[in-house]
């Protein structure tokens, strides 16, 4: 018997609004709210997940990335 490692990826989405006054602006604030722990995304809203298989002994990807 072979044991296999299951790796599970999700993407989470939520929408946050901030003030800026232009785009790069927007999005140097968002990134520093989220790394400050402002914008938080949980629960959020699941929107994909998906896995793959990888042998465990081998370390090498037994199936490409299956969503379900």
């Amino acid at each position: 018997m072979n044991t296999y490692m299951i790796n599970i990826e999700e993407t989470v989405v939520d929408s946050f609004t901030v003030e800026a006054n232009n785009i790069d602006e927007a999005i140097e604030t968002a990134v520093n709210n989220y790394n400050n722990g402002i914008f938080v995304l949980e629960p959020g809203n699941l929107v994909a997940k998906q896995l793959t298989v990888v042998n465990s002994f081998e370390k090498e990807i037994c199936s490409e990335w299956l969503e379900f």
